[in-house]
């Protein structure tokens, strides 16, 4: 996972400003829902994604340094979790992933310490 969770690493094939609502977001051993929204802002690159009924219509707050690698003809984004990692990562909350330092320590905390066997 990368040194910088809020960072894309630059082996992912991502270019600033691509479109990415809508993507497919495939953990390592499946898929686990769709791109709701996402940023590109430097040191806070980040994914939200809509689980849908896989996790009872949960959103996802995911680092841009958890995504492995992007497929613009596919529109798939692969990332280096499993769906347990993911149904386990702290509570999206949409009031605090934009500015909340706090919650942005807390999420990069949990991710950080994940490993993809």
């Amino acid at each position: 996972m990368s040194d910088n969770i809020w960072g894309y690493e630059p082996t992912t094939g991502h270019t600033a400003g691509t479109d990415l609502i809508g993507y497919t977001v495939e953990a390592t051993d499946g898929s686990i829902g769709k791109v709701d929204k996402y940023s590109d802002d430097v040191a806070s690159a980040y994914l939200v994604v809509d689980t849908g009924v896989w996790i009872f219509g949960k959103h996802v707050l995911l680092p841009a340094g958890t995504v492995k690698t992007l497929d613009p003809a596919e529109r798939k984004i692969y990332v280096g979790l499993t769906k347990d990692q993911i149904r386990e990562s702290p509570e999206f909350d949409k009031d605090k992933h934009v500015g909340d330092v706090g919650y942005h320590e807390q999420v990069a905390s949990y991710y950080q310490t994940q490993r993809v066997v």
